[in-house]
């Protein structure tokens, strides 16, 4: 059987020209935000696998707490993934398009573990030194992980640079043990 990525990539893929093609990267990932929180709630899962629940009332539910925030190319696309049994996906079409997005906008999201909060300024400072890094606008997510001890764990992608105290204590101990 496929997994989850595999089986959400055309999707977030097919989403993203059509949000591309029509200029509104933005407002699909509001939308396809929504849905997903939407859609893993607990009563909405119940619903979607409950065979007295028609696709029509699903789309109509979904519609309904979308509160108008939904176009008719969404509902076309919500549709499409209820009839195909494809809505448990939408956290993982969400995602998927979110990378899709970031690359087309040279963009690179990057999650930060600080062992103290960090000030304004300083998160100012450390989002330019990683776009000059990575020559490309930095989306920063930041976290407070007392562990640490001390300093920071980057992330981006593949990528992670472990200034913490924590880290070279580690690294410390595994070259001593050799």
């Amino acid at each position: 059987m496929l997994n989850r990525t595999t089986l959400a990539r055309p999707y977030a893929r097919a989403v993203f020209e059509v949000a591309r093609d029509s200029g509104q990267l933005p407002a699909w990932s509001e939308r396809l935000e929504l849905a997903a929180a939407l859609t893993a709630s607990p009563e909405i899962r119940q619903f979607s696998g409950d065979p007295r629940i028609s696709r029509e009332q699903m789309l109509k539910l979904l519609t309904d707490l979308g509160e108008g925030r939904f176009d008719d190319q969404f509902n076309a696309f919500l549709k499409v993934l209820i009839n195909y049994g494809r809505l448990n996906l939408l956290a993982e079409i969400a995602a998927q398009y979110e990378h899709y997005r970031r690359e087309a906008e040279a963009r690179v999201r990057v999650e930060v573990s600080s062992a103290m909060p960090m000030s304004d300024e300083e998160v100012a400072g450390l989002s330019q030194r990683l776009k000059a890094r990575f020559g490309r606008e930095v989306d920063l997510e930041i976290e407070v992980d007392a562990s640490l001890i001390g300093g920071a764990v980057i992330r981006a992608g593949d990528q992670v640079i472990d200034g913490s105290v924590r880290g070279r204590l580690e690294q410390l101990g595994r070259s001593l043990s050799h």
